[in-house]
């Protein structure tokens, strides 16, 4: 183990911690006020994952990495348990267990995948276990564009409906990102004779164009909701919350491209 491996596992660490947090007060939200048991395992989560991030800070690049190892497995078995829990709330509202509670099932979906994805990353991140290039440019863009096209349409569901050319732009943008994924996908299915640099190159050119573009009308519509000038029952922090996500997927595309093809980096980091 290396600093670089220090390095990888604060930076999922300190940008995951805060989604899962959130993810628990987007959540407790969502429930009816007899869901007690709900709303304090919410609370929980919401706690645990603070304390994560906090400590997380307190970490840097020269810390050791055997303590980061440990520390990855804390947090992972953190994530495994949230991941359940969402689990858990999908089942619930499936079953019609929670008949008007106020989460979507595609959005309870939607968290328990980033949960997932989380816990995966930790481990890899432990076991040294990290897929080539070819095949992280591929898998990291599924996983995203269906995070986007989601964003999309959770998003043109909580403007209000007088809102009618934003909820347009919202439906475009989850048509855009629904076909970007089935190319993906169609990419994924042609591996590994479809790995070669040009067509991955044009792969994340395009998705970049695109993701770009719906991080700009993410921060469009976070500014306006923040400023309550437009009608909507989307949550501030729900707002800016999709907008670091959109931001986190443009510095990969660009950190993979920069690896395939030596291209400077366009877009930084967010903190």
């Amino acid at each position: 183990m290396s600093n670089g491996f220090v390095v990888r596992s604060l930076d999922e660490i300190k940008f995951w911690s805060r989604i899962m947090k959130e993810h628990s007060l987007f959540l407790r939200l969502g429930f009816r006020s007899e869901d007690t048991q709900l709303i304090n395992e919410a609370n929980h989560y919401y706690s645990t994952f603070e304390a994560i991030e906090h400590r997380a800070q307190a970490f840097d690049v020269g810390t050791d990495p055997q303590v980061i190892q440990r520390f990855n497995v804390e947090v992972h078995t953190a994530a495994s348990h949230i991941w359940a829990f969402k689990r858990k709330i999908l089942g619930l509202i499936l079953s019609c267990q929670l008949p008007g509670a106020n989460n979507f099932l595609l959005l309870v979906d939607h968290t328990s995948r980033e949960a997932f994805y989380f816990r995966n990353r930790l481990e890899e991140l432990n076991a040294g276990n990290l897929d080539p290039l070819p095949d992280a440019i591929i898998n990291e863009n599924v996983f995203f564009l269906r995070i986007m096209a989601d964003h999309a349409k959770f998003i043109g569901h909580l403007l209000d409906p007088s809102e009618r050319k934003l909820v347009e732009q919202a439906r475009e943008f989850s048509e855009d990102f629904d076909k970007l994924l089935y190319q993906a996908r169609d990419l994924d299915s042609m591996r590994p004779e479809s790995q070669t640099a040009p067509l991955l190159d044009q792969f994340l050119d395009q998705n970049r164009v695109s993701v770009q573009s719906l991080r700009d009308f993410k921060k469009t519509a976070r500014d306006l909701i923040e400023e309550c000038r437009i009608k909507s029952i989307i949550h501030p922090l729900l707002a800016d919350h999709v907008f670091r996500e959109a931001e986190r997927f443009l510095f990969i595309i660009d950190m993979f491209e920069h690896t395939l093809t030596g291209k400077p980096v366009q877009n930084m980091q967010f903190d």
